[in-house]
């Protein structure tokens, strides 16, 4: 069984203009997409890879999208898709759209730093995350590098530390590993981390060294990484083969295959 904790789609109507846009900021970084960006294309795409279920995790890009941005979230949210919702760290309402997201029954909150411009140990992020663990709202956050941001990580680990220091109570999740082609400080301040600290592994088959990835494994401990694939980005046989090619024991596969995600997503079956 495998649940895939990291994919993106949108809305029909601006699935082709999405794609476009994001394939064009991704020029030059081997980033080619498997879909065509709309959601029963990803769904067509999981389902071939043997995924069982995932997660959608939108991004709103502007303070006015939050309301239909997540509106939409919870519409296609149907036991085969497990949306987060998202809020723009600059939008005036965003604690209040996290309650929202909370009573639409969506299952996270996702936050992009590079997109939304904003560093993610920033004070003012700290009542969002605050409000995000008193709500029980997993956050998921883009760590380490972007290509629209190649030459500053918006979200580093040294700074991922230091934001889960301020909020030790909440589930935090980071992309890519802990922080695409930042695995050396992955290892120096977050990995073996105490608390509901989470790593998924989207998108890094092609990137990470399989002996840095299996240390990060076991100093944070297989009970803490997430399968994913940030499909349609990446196709997830990939990050399915790298993560069966690792010396880990049939349990340890499983837990980062499904078991952790249903913990977290309150899967019972």
């Amino acid at each position: 069984m495998y649940i895939d904790f990291h994919t993106h789609s949108f809305a029909d109507s601006i699935a082709k203009r999405a794609m476009d846009s994001l394939t064009t900021t991704a020029a030059g970084f081997n980033m080619r997409p498997v879909t065509d960006g709309t959601t029963e294309g990803l769904r067509k795409r999981l389902t071939s890879c043997g995924v069982s279920k995932a997660v959608i995790l939108p991004i709103a890009t502007k303070p006015s999208q939050q309301t239909t941005i997540n509106n939409w979230a919870a519409e296609v949210s149907d036991g085969f898709f497990y949306p987060f919702g998202s809020i723009h760290p600059l939008a005036e309402d965003r604690l209040e759209e996290l309650e929202r997201i909370k009573a639409l029954g969506l299952f996270g909150v996702k936050l992009h730093p590079d997109y939304q411009n904003f560093m993610v140990n920033d004070e003012f992020m700290i009542p969002v995350y605050k409000k995000c663990s008193e709500l029980g709202l997993p956050v998921l956050i883009h760590s380490g590098f972007d290509p629209v941001s190649p030459d500053l990580f918006h979200c580093g680990a040294k700074q991922a530390s230091e934001v889960f220091d301020a909020v030790p109570d909440m589930t935090l999740i980071l992309a890519h590993g802990g922080g695409m082609r930042d695995w050396d400080n992955v290892e120096k301040y977050l990995a073996g981390k105490k608390g509901r600290l989470y790593f998924d592994v989207s998108v890094i088959a092609s990137e990470i060294p399989k002996d840095q990835l299996l240390r990060i494994i076991r100093a944070h401990g297989a009970d803490r990484i997430l399968f994913g694939s940030d499909c349609p980005w990446d196709d997830p046989t990939n990050e399915i083969s790298m993560i069966n090619e690792l010396p880990l024991s049939d349990e340890e596969k499983d837990m980062i295959f499904y078991k952790n995600a249903m913990q977290i997503l309150g899967i019972t079956n």
